[in-house]
């Protein structure tokens, strides 16, 4: 009865969480002119008296990323993805490398809809899963009509080089700002693995402005990069760009 009332209040906190527009996430770049970083007087333990939109930062009771230890077995439905090859865009905004992608990929979550926009990545990762980290971190970032958002995370390992993963490497934005058309179509799909057990809790940005109500669902499985090619994107990005793990409170984590 207790797991069945925890089920019910998840999907609840997930659902009425306060609805947080695409644009935030997907520019990841600086809000109006107040300039955030990994570093210094920049730094993430800085982000929430930088401004006054940055306040969840600070304040904020549902942030992301965690350490995940589940506390909930809910016998979670399979996910539904639906994604195309559609990255088309790859961009240095000064906090990560990301990949824009072409509308028609979806994610769907409890029968609500939301639309891949695009992928980025963090060195080491943000989330980590009971206590471990892991070298690099994927977030696909997904909205729905309303502007409401899901992140799908994707813990990569080092190992063999990622095929797909070199496609956009391969154009890499060195300099701040930088913005190439891909030469080759990106497809998020090919970087997921086969097995897609997921833990899902509710969180927010990992980056300023914070917003809280984002659907987290972080992937059990992790895929692979080689060294090089988790050393180029370190090397591009220059700091780590991982947010420190946040307060879990009362949130339930549940796989």
């Amino acid at each position: 009865m207790r797991k069945k009332i925890a089920a019910v209040f998840l999907v609840v906190s997930l659902c009425t969480g306060s609805q947080v527009l695409a644009q935030e996430h997907e520019q990841e770049h600086e809000h109006g002119h107040v300039h955030w970083g990994y570093t210094g007087h920049e730094g993430p333990e800085h982000w929430g008296g930088l401004a006054e939109p940055f306040s969840a930062c600070k304040d904020g009771r549902n942030q992301s990323p965690i350490d995940i230890v589940p506390n909930l077995d809910a016998d979670l439905s399979p996910l539904t993805i639906t994604y195309i090859p559609g990255g088309s865009e790859i961009i240095n905004n000064g906090h990560s490398i990301q990949v824009n992608y072409t509308a028609g990929s979806t994610l769907t979550l409890d029968g609500q809809v939301f639309e891949l926009k695009q992928f980025h990545f963090h060195t080491p990762s943000e989330n980590t899963i009971n206590g471990e980290s892991f070298p690099m971190e994927a977030h696909f970032v997904h909205a729905d009509k309303d502007g409401n958002l899901a992140v799908l995370a994707l813990m990569f390992k080092e190992g063999t080089a990622n095929k797909e993963l070199a496609k956009a490497w391969a154009q890499m934005p060195q300099a701040v700002g930088g913005q190439e058309s891909l030469h080759q179509t990106v497809d998020a799909a090919a970087l997921l693995p086969a097995n897609q057990g997921y833990y899902r809790f509710n969180g927010s940005l990992t980056t300023p402005p914070c917003s809280e109500g984002v659907h987290w669902i972080v992937l059990k499985e992790s895929a692979q990069a080689s060294k090089e090619q988790i050393a180029q994107f370190s090397k591009v990005i220059g700091v780590p760009n991982n947010r420190p793990v946040q307060p879990v409170n009362a949130r339930i984590v549940v796989e």
